[in-house]
């Protein structure tokens, strides 16, 4: 026969497992609220949109609110509008709730538009650590140009400070301290070409492709025997004959790595 202590341990212990649900409840509808799904929290995943699936996820792994919450390609699955869209909703619950994301992701428009710090990893090791902007504007290595946007990278001598060879030509630059007749890495953005008439370019080309992107035209131009990625709002049609111009402050010289091993060593060496 139970004694009455028993019997009010044990119903202590119901209570306390009741509240503890409660409470789990509680939360689970508070962090369904802050993702845009209030109602849906009986709602069964099956019946839900992907994008509905995906804050539904992001509302579970909030609800114990943790300092940290990792979330590994988590809109690698859905279509670009509602990719956009969970964007847009993660940035708005980072900064409400005040909890730090660490995101992992290989779309570099993603990891431009979602971070407030980027690192850009190389077969494990770090490679560069910045704000979206220094990571696009200042790349430390070719390999985090080439990740980060797009890129012309062409091989290059350092002729002396604030001079470099490329492809058989002089460009002015800004960078010191690389020593003289030295190969390197010069990387340059594609909205950093300027396409001018062909007498007033440093090297001239010719037109090979063009594409409308809507805010600009992309093109390709063969020039002195690489073929220059250009982004510009003027438009030069294919096979018309152009000069190539860049600003000495937007060529980027960089160490060239000596092998596939010191080039992931990165910023850890």
């Amino acid at each position: 026969m139970q004694s009455g202590i028993g019997r009010r341990r044990e119903s202590a212990i119901a209570q306390e497992k009741q509240n503890l649900h409660a409470g789990h409840r509680q939360r689970l509808k508070k962090r369904f609220d802050a993702v845009g799904l209030k109602g849906f929290e009986r709602r069964h995943t099956d019946r839900l949109s992907g994008g509905q699936q995906q804050r539904v996820a992001i509302a579970r792994g909030l609800v114990n609110h943790p300092k940290v919450l990792l979330l590994d390609e988590p809109l690698g699955a859905l279509d670009l509008k509602l990719r956009q869209d969970m964007q847009y909703e993660l940035i708005r619950l980072k900064n409400e709730l005040g909890i730090t994301f660490i995101y992992v992701t290989h779309d570099q428009e993603e990891a431009l538009t979602m971070s407030d710090t980027i690192v850009v990893m190389n077969q494990g090791y770090i490679q560069q650590m910045g704000s979206p902007e220094d990571i696009y504007n200042e790349p430390q290595n070719a390999f985090v140009a080439d990740f980060i946007g797009d890129s012309n990278i062409i091989d290059g001598i350092m002729l002396e400070d604030k001079l470099v060879e490329i492809l058989g030509a002089k460009f002015p630059c800004v960078d010191t301290g690389f020593g003289r007749n030295k190969p390197v890495d010069v990387v340059i953005r594609p909205e950093d070409v300027d396409l001018l008439a062909p007498e007033e370019g440093t090297i001239q080309g010719v037109v090979s492709h063009l594409i409308f992107k809507g805010v600009h035209y992309e093109m390709e131009v063969q020039a002195n025997g690489f073929e220059w990625l250009v982004h510009s709002t003027d438009m030069f049609p294919v096979g018309q004959q152009v000069g190539i111009h860049v600003d000495p402050f937007d060529i980027q010289i960089m160490n060239k790595p000596e092998s596939e091993d010191e080039e992931a060593l990165g910023v850890n060496e």
